[in-house]
């Protein structure tokens, strides 16, 4: 156990900024095959709704508490827009520099970046936002007289989305990875699929694919409890595939442990593992 501290030196974490944004228009097949640089991006606004309470009485009490779905909005908001998002703003231009509007209007993927800092390292990492099955409702747009303090026309476009599958995990239009908290070696082999490079296109591959390029697939491990003699101090340790056992951050070996005054065991995961769902993982035991 361990006594709660606030605003520690180093965990003062904050997030700003947006940079990095990459267009990936869908294809016929639902995929997204070739992604554009979205230079001028200025604001992302994430809007997600739904989850709300729907309670069903009998008995005069609660009988069920229904969640509703969750869902994924957006609104995109910048001073300019790649060519290629034309057609999923509902735009066609059948002729070079003739544009026509209220056409059909294509499905896209997105992501962009947003810097994470702490008190001691304002860049200390950043989190990469992917969105899928992305839709652009119509948006107003303003000009404006040129003065004496002049403007950038600013463009903005909200975004509705349609889920689409994630192993292990209900359908989602949005994933976001940490880089403070992800293997640098996968992170970098994501980015070169998300980004390109040279000799490689850019694309926004689905989930199944990401979770492949960044993660490792974990097994649930169930801790057995150690066992304690109090007459002889004694806490045995066991043996547990997936497992190790630690005191006050050392991990102990398997076998017979001694005791000199109380003591909390916990029980930690191996690389590749996890703890399963609601095991207990920590025991106390009193000296």
């Amino acid at each position: 156990m361990s006594k709660l501290v606030w605003d520690a030196t180093g965990t003062r974490k904050f997030e700003n900024g947006v940079e990095k944004g990459v267009l990936y228009p869908q294809n016929a097949l639902g995929l997204y095959p070739l992604g554009v640089a979205w230079s001028g991006l200025t604001t992302v606004t994430e809007k997600p709704s739904g989850a709300e309470s729907n309670k069903q009485y009998a008995d005069n009490r609660v009988y069920a508490n229904l969640i509703s779905a969750e869902e994924f909005a957006a609104t995109i908001e910048a001073f300019y827009s790649p060519v290629e998002f034309d057609a999923c703003d509902g735009t066609a231009t059948p002729y070079p520099g003739v544009s026509v509007g209220q056409q059909p209007r294509k499905p896209f993927g997105f992501c962009y970046k947003t810097k994470i800092g702490n008190d001691i390292d304002p860049d200390l990492g950043y989190n990469l936002h992917v969105v899928y099955g992305a839709m652009a409702a119509p948006s107003e747009r303003a000009y404006t007289t040129i003065n004496d303090s002049p403007e950038l026309t600013a463009l903005s476009w909200d975004l509705s989305t349609d889920k689409v599958d994630i192993p292990g995990l209900k359908p989602s239009a949005i994933i976001t990875i940490d880089s403070t908290a992800t293997d640098p070696v996968k992170l970098a082999a994501l980015e070169l699929v998300l980004y390109g490079d040279v000799a490689v296109d850019p694309r926004l591959p689905l989930p199944a694919e990401l979770f492949g390029l960044i993660g490792t697939v974990l097994t649930d491990a169930t801790p057995v409890a150690p066992t304690y003699v109090q007459g002889t101090h004694t806490v045995t340790i066991p043996v547990t595939a997936g497992i190790d056992y630690q005191v006050d951050g050392v991990t102990k070996v398997a076998g017979a442990l001694v005791i000199t005054k109380t003591t909390t065991v916990i029980a930690v995961p191996k690389a590749t593992y996890k703890l399963a769902a609601g095991v207990d993982d920590d025991w106390t035991f009193i000296y």
